[in-house]
């Protein structure tokens, strides 16, 4: 993935050029149909999502709770720390997405923690926290 084109999408646009830089070589795209799930409520979580185009609708329990489209992302506990998925997101329309795994987050910071621990960070920031 180039660094470039992660300069305008979140969470890493938040972070630092060399930082970013780091995370751009683990980051990887996927693009899948509308009516794909992409998580599933209750699962581990292994991966996080951003969504670079298109809108998946989140359940809970079985029912509709947001709809979330371009710069959101979701996984993101998954990824920082070992946590189930609490809710079920589906594709509503063809979608394109980036994705980062909880292993290459894990090698990651065996090399630069503090790169993670900015990941970390800027996320918690955007969730609220």
């Amino acid at each position: 993935m180039d660094a470039d084109r992660l300069r305008s999408v979140p969470p890493f646009d938040s972070l630092p050029d060399d930082v970013r830089e780091k995370f751009a070589v683990w980051v990887g795209e996927l693009k899948v149909d509308a009516g794909r799930t992409l998580a599933e409520q209750g699962d581990f979580a292994y991966e996080l999502f951003v969504i670079e185009d298109g809108k998946a609708e989140v359940r809970q329990d079985g029912q509709r709770i947001a709809e979330l489209g371009p710069g959101e992302f979701f996984g993101e506990m998954g990824v920082l720390e070992r946590a189930q998925r609490s809710a079920t997101v589906v594709s509503e329309t063809p979608m394109r997405l980036l994705t980062l795994s909880h292993w290459d987050v894990k090698r990651l910071e065996r090399q630069w923690p503090e790169a993670v621990e900015t990941l970390r960070r800027v996320i918690d920031e955007r969730r609220g926290g």
